[in-house]
């Protein structure tokens, strides 16, 4: 990222240094320690302040943890469950069963690739129909089952196709929202990378909102909205502000609930941590929902919808 360049470029000098051997170059052992500090300094200054643009390019770091990790890391006895029962099954969103300690759980989240052709094959984390439709299908197992549903966001948005229009992408993502509105189970959503529009929202609202600090959510991605707005997409720095998608932001407006830190740099510097607190924060989350009647669960969540966006 180019914010990042000057820090890289020192962290790779200081590398290069550490290769060589101490013993020949006398003064090299003080010029190391010296370069490891300004970068230290450096690193600090860079992540500590970063703006909601250099938020949401960390958010899509491609080493950055993704769905399949976070489910191979905190879930055991993991179980996937393929198709909509009406065209197809979409790779872009993982639906199955999996344990998190001793709660069995229904899992959904959008799933981005490691690899270009993973990435294709994927459509970079885009949901088409048959993807929300088989997120549908499994919500209601989960409503049938009395398990609770953990989702884990991390998409553009849903896929720009003329395709997926052709069959009835915005029809499925209402008739998920229309599902998630009525589950009688638990739903606790979290943003561990980006967080575009429809394909976002269609698996990521209930009860809890759980937000990693370089993670996003909002109406639509930067570029999207500097199309709209401004005409042009490379002004994308400009309205990320605008849009209030970070973490942060959403907790101020009573959209998200808690913000899990990350290691300075990203969630990618150091994923080990990072599993853990989600784990921590996922299981505090279902803990809280669940001696909860379902009838009150869908009306809390009713109340919580209705709540979002007043203005006083």
């Amino acid at each position: 990222m180019e914010f990042e360049r000057p820090l890289v470029e020192l962290e790779e000098k200081l590398a290069e240094l550490r290769r060589l051997d101490v013993a020949e170059h006398p003064d090299l052992a003080a010029e190391i320690e010296a370069l490891a500090a300004e970068v230290a300094t450096l690193h600090a200054e860079v992540y500590q302040n970063l703006t909601p643009w250099q938020r949401v390019q960390i958010s899509r770091h491609p080493d950055r943890p993704k769905t399949d990790d976070y489910i191979a890391a905190l879930f055991d006895d993991v179980v996937q469950l393929h198709g909509d029962r009406t065209f197809g099954d979409d790779e872009a969103i993982f639906a199955g069963l999996g344990t998190l300690g001793t709660q069995r759980v229904v899992l959904l989240g959008h799933r981005k690739g490691r690899s270009t052709k993973e990435n294709i094959r994927r459509n970079f984390g885009s949901p088409q129909a048959e993807g929300f439709r088989k997120a549908r299908r499994v919500m209601q197992l989960a409503d049938k089952f009395r398990l609770p549903i953990v989702s884990f966001l991390d998409t553009p948005g849903a896929h720009p196709g003329i395709e997926a229009e052709e069959r009835g992408q915005a029809w499925a993502i209402a008739e998920n929202l229309a599902t998630l509105s009525a589950l009688r189970v638990p739903v606790v959503a979290v943003g561990i990378g980006e967080g575009g529009s429809g394909g976002a929202l269609a698996i990521g609202f209930g009860d809890r909102l759980i937000m990693l600090e370089n993670a996003y959510y909002s109406i639509s991605t930067p570029e999207a909205c500097a199309s709209i707005l401004l005409k042009d997409a490379s002004k994308a720095c400009d309205v990320a502000g605008c849009l209030k998608l970070t973490a942060r932001d959403l907790v101020e407006l009573g959209i998200a609930d808690e913000v899990v830190p990350e290691p300075l740099g990203g969630a990618h510097r150091d994923p080990q941590p990072m599993f853990e607190a989600v784990a921590n924060a996922v299981s505090r989350a279902l803990g809280q929902l669940g001696g909860r009647d379902g009838e009150a669960l869908a009306e809390a969540r009713y109340e919580r919808l209705r709540r979002i966006g007043e203005y006083s």
